[in-house]
């Protein structure tokens, strides 16, 4: 229906998470209506960020450095962890400023139906900084789905005989209402319960 080169754009920005093909021939239409220098300015950042930016050798956050600027900051308490599975799951956890540790990304979370073993995550090297660093604390902050859920056991198993091991709480939302909640998300809010 178009030009093999506008369908090559459709088909290449559908290949993106969450974006269908409706979504991609909007985006390619935008990319065709925008000044040419828009579009090769969007084409330059790709290019840019997939040839300079990489993985922190100490925690597998992205940066343009040997060090991310987190790893890099004098200022973070390194007796304790965060693990995360992404590296937005870290800028999440950042945006509270609740948090002045470091963290490890493992890089995603255990998944044996689709193929994520042990061995495919970050693991190892969490286990080395938990040795060599004087690390206090590991704080689990995978997500609170069956696949982080499992990866957050397997870590505090192998975890548990060598420092404290916590688990970010979860539970009720602020400003939610218990009519909406589901089952597994009120009992975790009934058994986390504290005194006030």
């Amino acid at each position: 229906m178009f030009s093999p080169l506008v369908d090559n754009l459709i088909a290449q920005l559908s290949r993106l998470p969450g974006v269908g093909t409706r979504t991609a021939q909007r985006l390619a239409f935008h990319i065709l209506r925008v000044p040419k220098e828009d579009a090769f300015a969007l084409a330059d950042a790709i290019r840019e960020v997939k040839e300079r930016i990489g993985f922190c050798r100490e925690c597998g956050n992205l940066t343009e450095e040997e060090l991310c600027p987190i790893c890099a900051d004098a200022r973070r308490d390194r007796s304790i962890i965060c693990v995360v599975e992404q590296p937005a799951d870290l800028l999440s956890v950042e945006r509270t400023h609740e948090y002045r540790g470091v963290y490890h990304v493992l890089g995603g979370a255990l998944s044996p139906l689709d193929g994520v073993e042990p061995a495919h995550l970050r693991i190892d090297e969490l286990l080395r900084r938990v040795e060599r660093n004087g690390v206090e604390e590991v704080v689990l902050a995978t997500n609170p789905n069956m696949t982080g859920e499992a990866t957050a056991a397997y870590l505090a198993d192998r975890l548990r005989d060598r420092v404290r091991v916590t688990r970010l709480a979860s539970g009720l939302p602020v400003g939610g209402d218990l009519e909406y909640a589901d089952e597994v998300t009120l009992g975790r809010a009934l058994s986390g319960r504290r005194e006030m």
